[in-house]
């Protein structure tokens, strides 16, 4: 992968890490697929720190455009699926 993943100026480290391995999750339903669970463990973790539906938007606008992978449209496809595996 080469870009950018977006995170926020005031995060913290540990922020920063807890948001960069959720990214990691929806990187992961794109290139190998992901179970449900583990998906859903990163998003609970990714939401502490994404407390706000306009930043969860904006970070996804924003990670989409660097790696043409959705974390909303992954999402989706994890309340259908006990499995999910994504296609761009």
């Amino acid at each position: 992968m080469d870009y950018e993943y977006p995170f926020e100026n005031d995060w913290s480290m540990e922020e920063i890490v807890t948001v960069i391995s959720f990214y990691n999750c929806i990187e992961k339903a794109y290139e190998e697929g992901i179970a449900r669970d583990e998906l859903m463990d990163g998003y609970r973790e990714f939401k502490k720190v994404v407390d706000s539906k306009a930043l969860e938007k904006q970070l996804d606008q924003r990670f989409k455009e660097a790696s043409s992978y959705s974390i909303y449209e992954t999402m989706k496809q994890a309340k259908e699926n006990d499995y999910i595996r994504m296609k761009l």
